[in-house]
């Protein structure tokens, strides 16, 4: 792969400048970027890009691009690259998904003993003088039946961690066979749906995904459900889960990502089911920040480096 240098389109720890240095690659970081200076430069001398989520690349952008021999995603989502336009291009694409998987997992278990042990709504009582004992009682996580949907990295690292602590995981992934294993069990959609107290979403977000999280598919669990989603907020139907939560058929919901994350450009529906699920104790939210530690952060440019390295 012929690559002459590298335009660094979004902030990565500084060990990926200095691998870079040590093997010989040039490059350009411009942390500040925009949609245009990433097409000057790449129309320029670099003809490789690394981001985050700052543009998306899409047909349009590819269009306007005269050469581009690999993208590389700082973060585990790839929603924002169309992988197939890529693919028709020659364009290799590839992220850094091993890298927050520890950082995910370890997100996700605080959210659901918050969930199961009501730590938060518990907590905003009694800083209102408000001792309700009874009321918070909670379940114990060794005695749940966790669902997860997504066994790739983020997903299997949480299973590990949930099996140590005595949980029965059921694991579904609609792309990978022969991972079940001591008390990870691989399962089908059905026995999540007959078996399952929680679940959790660790799935990408594309075409199969977008919405799929709805009425249809929570009435279809025996048991009322705690849910969580860690992976991208267009996977949930938010008005959904409002609704089921109403009806009890959601026993509690933590999300660490929304559809529309930019919080001061929500349309009219969009603030009116957000007001209803922050009005709610049963809700949990958190800023996209599962994956978001000091260790991913430096971990991210490591592994994009060693991956830069393999296919260079």
């Amino acid at each position: 792969m012929a690559v002459t240098k590298i335009y660094i389109a979004d902030d990565f720890h500084a060990s990926l400048l200095i691998g870079l240095d040590l093997i010989g690659i040039e490059y350009i970081y411009h942390p500040e970027a925009t949609r245009e200076t990433i097409i000057e430069n790449l129309n320029g001398s670099a003809n490789a890009l690394l981001l985050r989520s700052k543009i998306t690349v899409d047909e349009a952008f590819l269009a306007e691009i005269s050469s581009l021999e690999f993208i590389g995603r700082g973060g585990a989502g790839m929603d924002n690259i169309d992988q197939e336009a890529c693919k028709q291009k020659g364009i290799l694409c590839f992220n850094a998904g091993e890298a927050n998987a520890i950082a995910v997992a370890e997100h996700s278990l605080g959210v659901l003993l918050s969930l199961i042990r009501n730590i938060t709504s518990a907590h905003s009582e009694v800083r209102k003088k408000i001792w309700q004992r009874e009321q918070n009682r909670g379940v114990e996580l060794a005695s749940l039946k966790v669902g997860i949907i997504g066994f790739g990295n983020t997903g299997s690292y949480f299973g590990h961690v949930l099996s140590s602590l005595g949980s029965t995981v059921l694991a579904y992934d609609k792309y990978k066979k022969g991972y079940g294993k001591g008390s990870v069990i691989e399962c089908e959609l059905n026995e999540l749906f007959e078996n399952a107290d929680v679940i959790s979403l660790h799935i990408p977000l594309n075409n199969d995904t977008r919405q799929w999280i709805n009425s249809d598919f929570i009435r279809k669990f025996k048991k009322p459900i705690f849910l969580m989603n860690m992976s991208r907020g267009g996977i949930v139907c938010f008005k959904s889960v409002m609704e089921e939560l109403e009806k009890c058929k959601i026993r509690g919901f933590g999300t660490d990502v929304l559809e529309n994350e930019n919080l001061q450009t929500l349309t009219p529906e969009q603030t009116s089911i957000f007001e209803l699920a922050a009005s709610k104790n049963k809700v949990i939210f958190t800023p996209h920040i599962a994956g978001w530690t000091k260790e991913s952060y430096r971990k991210i440019s490591e592994v994009l480096l060693k991956k830069i390295k393999k296919y260079v």
